[in-house]
This record gives structure tokens, sequence and C-alpha cells, in this order.
């Protein structure tokens, strides 16, 4: 038999997962010179894209424009896309080894770390991995309801994803309905009476996670009073000799942090307070079991024996009324049946991407992962081009060594076959072009971006399935 890679045998991938991290280890594969390689990418839900369609904030379209790249990688010759096919369920891991020389895992991490304190059970206490997939449309959340009804929030955690959650809930609806928000998400926050949101951060401005664009996007709010106090806008010793060394990011939050510890409360409708070095320790709720408040301890800094600086518990204390928690303390991957996963840190187990034994250590050859579920979920969407580049350089060596994959059915038409049997009702990238198109004729009636499909079977249903 011909050499895999060649024009007579090609290598073939199956990427599962259609996120950021799935298209750049494709759009990698397709840049090797010398290699024809056949890439099927699967997705469980009908439609790409993952955390970009998902993940990020409506009122942020020139992040989505990045799609635009996925577009042309779906376009390249042997590319196929098995959108509606959930691996695990619908098709095993076993099953692709019978079709593919290697298998890629870029899943993402789509639940959250949960806040290990007293009053967690308490309602009015929510991921906020949660309500930004219900705010983004997925059609895993969209039945879920989050009662807006009340006028205190508190947002516990400080990167990007936090700072979202809490521009959302401020936000004028009108802008919002300028976006791709989903329309039963716009008309709940319509009718939220929320006026104050605290965003909680455990370390100090120095160690905030979130970007700068970020940040500054919170003082340009219309009708928002954006503060911190004072005296928690200063660095400590610590945090002042890490400025020395600190990137051109962490100097510029620290600027607008301080300057937002300028400004002064008038009589703006809303109010977002961000706090720094203070971490929730308990939760109150009342007799109906709702949350009604928070106990706060103060943190301090120290630096551990590897120079970073950690936040540890002081004995000074405080409470504070609040009415709805939204808790953003990290994302965390969920394993694949039959997949080694480490649950601790909630991701495949992998060295550099590459799979290995979750008690040998040894490579499982054929077997890759790249992006959040390899990594866990850190960096913005571009993090995972490196990310997905790396992995895909180390498939790349395996190829040359044949530490891959021999599959009893290498032909392109026989995948196709087998995923037909499993499930005939999978969606096309021809398909999805013609969700697409309809998403963005009905957004244009609206004067918006898009106005997107939230449920499965609507999906299938405009493209005949």
């Amino acid at each position: 038999m011909s050499e895999v890679g060649s024009e007579a045998n090609p290598l073939r991938v199956a990427i599962v997962g259609a996120g950021p991290a799935g298209f750049y280890a494709a759009e990698r594969l397709f840049k090797e010179k010398g290699l024809t390689v056949q890439v099927d990418m699967f997705e469980r839900l009908p439609v790409p894209f993952g955390l970009v369609r998902f993940g990020v904030a409506p009122d942020h379209p020139k992040i989505k424009s990045v799609t635009k790249v996925f577009d042309r990688i779906a376009k390249k010759p042997g590319f196929r896309f098995f959108g509606n096919v959930d691996i695990g369920e619908d098709v095993s891991v076993e099953d692709l080894k019978q079709y593919y020389h290697q298998i890629v895992f870029t899943i993402g991490a789509p639940t959250d770390r949960n806040l290990p304190v007293p009053g967690v059970e308490f309602t009015g206490n929510y991921p906020a991995t949660e309500f930004v997939a219900w705010y983004n449309g997925h059609p895993d959340y969209r039945d879920y309801e989050f009662d807006l009804s009340k006028e205190r929030a508190a947002v516990v955690g400080i990167g990007n994803v936090a700072v979202d959650v809490a521009r959302i809930l401020v936000r004028d609806p009108d802008e919002l309905a300028k976006t791709d928000i989903a329309d039963y998400a716009l008309e709940a926050l319509r009718q939220s009476n929320i006026k104050e949101v605290y965003v909680l951060g455990r370390r100090g401005p120095a160690q905030a996670a979130f970007t700068p664009p970020e940040a500054k996007e919170l003082l340009e709010l219309n009708g928002v009073d954006t503060l911190v106090l004072p005296e928690e806008a200063e660095l400590d010793p610590l945090s002042q000799e890490s400025m020395v060394a600190a990137g051109r990011g962490v100097v510029r939050n620290v600027e607008i942090i301080q300057q937002m510890a300028q400004n002064e409360p008038t009589d703006q409708p809303h109010r977002l307070t961000i706090r720094f070095l203070v971490s929730p320790v308990e939760i109150f709720g009342n007799e109906a079991g709702e949350v009604v408040g928070m106990k706060l301890v103060k943190n301090e800094l120290y630096k551990t024996e590897s120079g970073t600086l950690r936040p540890r518990a002081t004995d000074q204390f405080e409470e504070m009324p609040i009415d709805l928690v939204f808790r953003s303390v990290g994302y965390r991957g969920v394993p694949v049946p039959g997949v080694p996963f480490n649950d601790r840190w909630g991701v495949i187990m992998n060295q550099e991407g590459r799979i290995v034994d979750a008690e040998t250590g040894e490579q499982v050859i054929g077997e890759y992962t790249a992006g959040w579920i390899k990594r866990g979920p850190s960096g913005v969407i571009g993090t995972n081009k490196p990310d997905a580049v790396e992995t895909v350089v180390h498939m790349l060596e395996d190829l040359q060594t044949d530490k891959i994959l021999h599959p009893a059915h290498s032909q392109a038409g026989a995948a196709e076959v087998f995923i037909a049997e499993k499930q005939p009702r999978f969606v096309t990238y021809e398909d999805w072009l013609r969700i697409d198109e309809i998403e963005i004729a009905r957004g244009q009636e609206q004067g918006r971006p898009r106005v997107k499909f939230t449920d499965v079977e609507e999906m299938l249903a405009v493209v005949g399935k």
C-alpha cells in the first residue's frame, strides 16, 4: 500500500469538536507541504464554531469575525463537517479508530468549577457558564431561567467571562438589541430589575485576569457608574515589586483600575463595583431558600517558593446584601468515554497534545488533543492557534515514525456511509451555510448581524433533516 499521506493514501484525521482549536488544527494540517490529508470534523450540535458562537459576548462582534478564517479552512479540498454527531453517543471512539489514522479531541471545557462555600445550594446561585450559554442561544440552555427580578448581583471571579456577565447585566438592552443575543435573553434583560453588580476578585489589581480592552469597555458603558474602592486599587508592596517585570497588559489594567477608583457615584440607573482581594466564604439564604447575602473575607498576597503571588485569608470579614450570585471561577472539561481524563484538572491526559494512558503515562497511539480540553480554560480565542499547532507538529512527527492507527477502512466514502448509518441526520458544512444564510437574513430584517436558531430541531428542519 502507498505511504500514508500520499495522494493515493491520504492521511485521514478525525477532529472531534468544531471550535477554534479544531479549526486551527485543521489549518495546520492543510499547510503541511507534501502531505495529502483528509479532515473530518465532528460536532455534537448542527452548527460549528463552539466558543466563538456560544461563548463570545454578543456585543463583541469583532472577535466573532474570526469565523471568516474558519470558513476558508472549511472550504479546503479534503475537509468535511459532520454536525449533529455526538462522539460517545452516536459514534464511539473505537468506531473512529476503524476509519482514521489520527483522532484529535478539541471539545473545549463546557461546564464550570464549583464554588466550595456553604450556601451554594440556595436559589439564585448560578454558574456563569450557563448564563453565557443562555444569552448566546446555546440549544442546551435556551430553556434555562435566571431570576432577574432582583436588584443586587455578585459575579465571583475576575476574568473576561466574569466581566462579560457583569457587562451584560448592566448594559442598555437597546444596545444589546443591535447584537446577535438570543431573543429570549434580550426580552428577559429588558424586564431585568438588576441595579447593582459586584465583581469579586480574590487577588489584587495587578493579578486581574481580564484584558485591558474588556476593562476599558466598563468605563464606557452608558447609564453605568463603574467604581473601584480607592484603597483596593492601591498595589500592595509585593504587587508593586512585580510591576517591574510586568507586561504591557498588566500595566494597562492597573492604570484603568486606578482610573475607575477616581470615579464618584452619581445617579446613573446602574452601578458596577469591582472589588479586589476578597473571597466569598459563605452565601446566606432566607427561609424560602433564596440568596439574600454573602460573607466575604479580606485577602492578602504572599509569594510562593516559585515566586507567584497567591492570596490567603486574613481575619477581616464583611457581609453584603446580595440577591443573585454568578460564579465565574473557571470552566471545566468533561470526559469522553474511552479517553484518559484527569478529573482533578478537568482535562484529557496528555503531554503537549499527545494523549497518554492515565496509569502508565505511555502515549495512546493515534489520539491527540488541543484547546481548553488539553491545557485548561486559559487564554483568548487566538491562544488556541499555537496550542493546536503544537499538537499537530507532534502528529506529523508520529506520522513520520508510523506511530499512527492503521484503520480497517481508510477510504473517505466508507466513513461517510458508516456515519450515515449511525446518525442519518448528520449536517454537512453546506447545510450549515444554509442555516447561516437564513440567520443573517433574519437579522437584516431587524438591523442585527443575525438572529440565531436556538433549537436543534429548527436547525435540522431548515436543511431538510
